[in-house]
């Protein structure tokens, strides 16, 4: 796939517009409130990791317009510097029944306008905070007090010192292929999980563990969920995903073995596929595929060569 080719995947189109996160004006609170007070500068709220978006836009405040909650810089770019307030429900205007989480942006997101790609990285960046903020209330080490620093991307404990930093957890996703690539016989191995309908599949996916390789992963969660061995392992490319905060890293890899023995747990069933019956099941309607935004859409289109048939239906 050409250079070209590979700036129109999916997921790439989230990270185009990378927004400078000013690290080094972290902790200068007179730069701080300078750019705070700046009639230009626009906040988004975040409460309940739910942002104002019911409207299918972003909706950016003036800093006089934001409610009172934890601030947060999310950095400049084009002029414009832009935070978060991480806020109460309780104490926005209106309240937030209409609000909707980062999954229900997608549409926008996987839109391809510029508005888009103007609010993704500010997006997943204000959510992954908001996030990693709900989810680390103590101490890990003492349960003391944590209190913000760093314009709210370091937590301190008050009682041991000891200070916390963002959570991302790495992910391997992955397309496992067998066959002559490239080839009418080449396929690609898709999993799907019990809870899933009946026609959905996707490329296979898992947490890294302590003291493993990326590679070792793709190979390790392919062989526990499928049973299938894989040899070489080549890195695709990365994309945040908050929720609630990973880091999904691509890969590809070559199947070694081909009899599939699912886990039974996390996975309920597993297929190999050509490109012949993906195409024709996805356009009949009885194979739905990540289709949106997600590095998974990325994976499937980059093997399958084209864009895939029929309608944009959902996002790993």
């Amino acid at each position: 796939m050409s250079r070209d080719e590979m700036s129109a995947l999916p997921h790439l189109a989230l990270s185009v517009r990378a927004h400078n996160r000013e690290g080094l004006h972290r902790t200068d609170e007179a730069w701080l409130e300078g750019r705070w007070a700046d009639p230009s500068t626009r906040v988004l709220v975040v409460s309940g990791g739910r942002v104002d978006g019911a409207s299918g836009r972003v909706v950016w405040l003036t800093p006089d317009e934001a409610p009172p909650g934890e601030r947060v810089l999310l950095g400049h770019r084009d002029g414009v510097t832009r935070f978060a307030v991480l806020a109460d429900r309780a104490d926005v205007p209106g309240g937030t029944e209409t609000w909707v989480g980062l999954r229900g942006m997608f549409g926008l997101l996987s839109s391809g306008t510029p508005e888009a790609a103007e609010a993704a990285p500010w997006l997943f960046h204000a959510v992954g905070l908001a996030e990693w903020r709900r989810a680390t209330r103590f101490c890990p080490r003492c349960a003391g007090e944590l209190t913000p620093r760093s314009a709210g991307h370091e937590l301190t404990c008050g009682s041991c010192g000891r200070s916390q930093f963002p959570r991302t957890d790495p992910a391997v996703i992955m397309t496992i292929t067998r066959g002559e690539p490239g080839s009418e016989g080449e396929q690609v191995l898709l999993g799907r999980q019990a809870s899933w309908p009946t026609t959905q599949w996707s490329t296979l996916a898992g947490f890294c563990e302590p003291g493993e390789r990326l590679e070792d992963a793709v190979r390790r969660e392919t062989y526990e969920e499928t049973g299938i061995e894989v040899g070489e392992v080549d890195y695709f490319g990365s994309q945040p995903w908050p929720l609630p905060a990973s880091l999904m890293l691509g890969f590809t890899g070559r199947a070694t073995s081909s009899e599939i023995c699912v886990d039974g747990a996390e996975i309920a069933d597993a297929r190999w596929f050509t490109r012949t019956e993906l195409g024709a099941g996805i356009a009949s309607g009885t194979i739905t595929v990540p289709r949106s935004v997600s590095i998974s859409a990325s994976l499937l289109r980059h093997w399958y060569g084209q864009d895939l048939p029929g309608p944009d239906v959902w996002g790993r």
